[in-house]
C-alpha cells in the first residue's frame, strides 16, 4: 500500500476501530496495521489497554462506545456469545463489522459431529449477516503461526510432534495474510458481504511441515502419528483437558486428517489481488525471530 493509499484507507474510517482479541494472533497484528495507518484503534482482551470479556457482557458497551467498525475474533464457545455482542454492537452505532471465522463452516460434517451446523463460527456467521449493516466473513484454515506460537510449538522444540492426524495435509495460512485481509476488509469499499476462504498456496503434511522448518534450522523434530482415541485419551490423562475439551480438540483436527484442508482456497486473491505468503516465508521470518530456538 502507498502512502496515498494509506491516507485515503485512514480517512475512509469515521470513527474509532474496535479489534476484540487485539492480543490474539490475528488481533494483534490488525492494531498494528490499522495504527500504522493512521486509523484510531482500541485493541480489546481482558488483559489488554481496552478491557473486554467475552463472558463478561457488562465490558462490552465501554468498549464499543463511538466505534463505528469490529474485527470480531469470536469465544469458541456454544452457545456462542456473538450474536449478543453483534446486537449490542449495532445499536451502539457500528456500521461494519468483520468476522473471524473458520475454513469449512458451511460444509456439513467438516469437524465432524460436535461442530454441527457450523458450531460457534455458524452462529456468528449467521448473525453478522443478519445484523442489517456492512459485514464480510473471513473463513481461514489452519494458521501457520500453530507452529511458532501455538499448540504445536511445544512439540517443535522438543524434538517430536506426535498428531491424529496420519497423512493428511493442509494448505495452512500466514495470520499476517489474514490479518491484511481483516484490515482491507475494515478499511476499504469492496469488500461488504465477502466470504473470503483463506489459504495458504500449496498444501503440506505435518511431516513436510517440520521438514521446511528443519531446513531453515537445522532442527529437525520428528513427526509421531498416533490414534485419535489415543490422542484423546493423552489429552486428558497427561494435560487436564475435560472430556468435552479433549474430544473439541481432537474434531478440529479431523479436517487436516482428512486432508479437507488441502484445496487451495482464493480469497487472498480475491481481497488483495495478490499470492498467499507460502509456507517457507513464514518459517524463514519466524526462524530469524529465534522461536525456535
Amino acid at each position: 500500500m502507498t502512502q496515498t493509499d494509506a491516507t485515503a484507507a485512514a480517512a475512509s474510517v469515521q470513527g474509532p476501530v474496535l479489534v476484540t482479541g487485539g492480543t490474539g494472533k490475528t488481533g494483534r497484528r490488525v492494531v498494528a496495521r490499522l495504527r500504522e495507518l493512521g486509523v484510531e484503534t482500541r485493541a480489546a482482551s481482558r488483559s489488554g489497554e481496552t478491557p473486554f470479556d467475552w463472558a463478561d457482557p457488562t465490558t462490552w458497551q465501554a468498549a464499543l462506545d463511538g466505534v463505528t467498525a469490529v474485527y470480531i475474533t469470536p469465544l469458541d464457545a456454544s452457545p456462542s456469545p456473538t450474536p449478543a455482542f453483534v446486537e449490542q454492537a449495532v445499536a451502539s452505532g457500528v456500521r461494519r463489522l468483520v468476522l473471524l471465522s473458520a475454513r469449512g463452516v458451511d460444509v456439513p460434517g467438516y469437524f465432524g459431529p460436535a461442530y454441527e451446523d457450523g458450531g460457534p463460527h455458524g452462529e456468528g456467521e449467521r448473525a453478522v449477516r443478519a445484523s442489517g449493516v456492512t459485514w464480510t466473513i473471513l473463513r481461514p484454515g489452519w494458521f501457520s503461526q500453530n507452529f511458532s506460537e501455538g499448540v504445536f510449538l511445544d512439540g517443535v522444540r522438543d524434538g517430536e510432534l506426535a498428531l491424529p492426524t496420519g497423512d493428511g495435509r493442509a494448505a495452512f495460512i500466514d495470520a499476517d495474510d489474514i490479518a491484511d485481509v481483516a484490515v482491507a476488509a475494515l478499511t476499504e469499499d469492496g469488500h461488504a458481504g465477502e466470504e473470503y476462504g483463506l489459504s495458504g498456496p500449496r498444501a503440506l503434511g505435518i511431516a513436510d511441515v517440520l521438514d521446511e522448518i528443519a531446513k531453515e534450522t537445522g532442527r529437525r523434530a520428528a513427526y509421531v502419528p498416533v490414534d485419535a482415541s489415543a490422542f484423546r485419551a493423552g489429552l486428558v490423562a497427561d494435560q487436564g483437558f475435560t472430556d468435552q475439551e479433549a474430544g473439541l480438540w481432537t474434531d478440529a483436527l479431523e479436517p487436516i486428517t482428512t486432508s479437507r484442508e488441502a484445496p487451495v482456497l482464493d480469497g487472498v486473491r480475491r481481497a488483495l489481488g495478490r499470492e498467499p505468503r507460502d509456507f517457507a516465508d513464514f518459517v524463514r521470518d519466524a526462524a530469524a525471530r529465534g522461536v525456535w530456538g
